[in-house]
């Protein structure tokens, strides 16, 4: 913003110099039009449209500092994205009495004391992107006055991308790359090379950038597939330009194919070679529970058998016992008599 008021100020200096030389020389001095080119550039840069960046998820601020607004007592101010209004504040005495906000947009407390009537917005989100925000002012001097004009733009980090190389490549054939990215906007620039300089062939790259379901950011995919060889780097760059951000992953190495496909048989090999130890390990521990609980549900039967043959016996055996007892008492005792 400071660039662009320095570039207009160097402007319309220039247009009053090359006026007042074109003169006579009863020009006005150099401090009027100093005075006046000030006065200018103060009345008209709180209508100049100029872009501020909004990152998601993040809060923003969009400027407004007008000084048309210190000799009214009574006003109102709207802010409008588009035609729909965001924020709209009621001023009587110069104190705000009134006010009513869509998604807890406000300004600063002191606004008509500083002139200072930026909109503070707690998240921006990526349909917002291009929008243009206006500050209107409405008093019975000015009704409807715009005084600032304002446009968002949106903007979101990709992921860092992932570079895979595909194992499905003929050997001796070409080879294909996968490059992927998620959750940015708007939509990147993507960028192949081959040993760090060199471009792929033309029609070697297709790109399909799609939307997050429920969301306005992208998800970015991208093939390469090309001849290469062997030991030659890949990369992949991601650059979102609103944000001025490249990302890149690199391939260092690359393999041929039929060593690829080499490594991808090795490992299937490998993992049927474990599924079926694991399984025999598998059926041999299942047998061994089976064998346990069958052995402990023999015990269990044997010495419930055991308990149930000795409550039969018991009753024959207490007989026996009383039988002799009783005998024991019939007998007479032998004396010394």
């Amino acid at each position: 913003m400071l660039f662009s008021l320095d570039l207009k100020w160097i402007v319309l200096e220039r247009l009053f110099v090359s006026r007042a030389q074109k003169r006579p020389p009863r020009a006005m001095p150099s401090a009027l039009w100093r005075a006046g080119l000030l006065l200018c550039l103060l009345s008209s840069c709180s209508c100049l449209e100029r872009c501020v960046l909004g990152i998601v998820g993040r809060p923003v601020s969009l400027p407004c500092l007008s000084l048309r607004l210190e000799t009214l007592i009574n006003f109102s101010i709207e802010w409008r994205r588009d035609e729909e209004v965001v924020l709209r504040s009621v001023f009587e005495e110069r104190k705000p009495v009134e006010e009513l906000s869509a998604n807890s947009a406000n300004i600063p407390d002191d606004a008509a004391q500083t002139g200072n009537f930026s909109l503070e917005l707690p998240t921006v989100d990526p349909k917002e992107h291009n929008k243009i925000y206006s500050l209107i002012i409405i008093s019975e001097e000015n009704p409807n006055d715009v005084l600032c004009t304002v446009c968002l733009q949106i903007a979101a980090s990709f992921s860092t991308p992932m570079l895979l190389q595909r194992e499905d490549a003929e050997e001796g054939g070409e080879l294909t790359f996968l490059c992927r990215s998620r959750g940015g906007f708007p939509e990147p620039s993507i960028h192949w090379f081959i040993n760090n300089t060199e471009e792929p062939p033309e029609g070697s790259v297709r790109t399909v950038t799609a939307p997050l379901p429920d969301s306005h950011l992208f998800n970015v995919t991208s093939h390469l597939t090309t001849n290469i060889s062997r030991g030659s780097s890949v990369s992949c760059s991601i650059e979102n330009q609103l944000i001025n951000e490249t990302l890149t992953s690199v391939i260092l190495g690359v393999e041929d194919s039929h060593v690829v496909i080499r490594a991808s048989q090795a490992m299937w090999i490998f993992s049927t070679a474990l599924c079926a130890v694991v399984g025999v390990l598998v059926i041999v521990g299942v047998g061994y529970q089976i064998f346990l609980d069958r052995l402990s549900k023999r015990k269990k039967r044997d010495y419930e058998q055991s308990i149930r043959g000795n409550k039969r016996r018991s009753p024959y055996r207490e007989t026996e016992v009383t039988e002799e007892t009783a005998v024991m008492k019939s007998d007479p005792k032998e004396t010394g008599v």
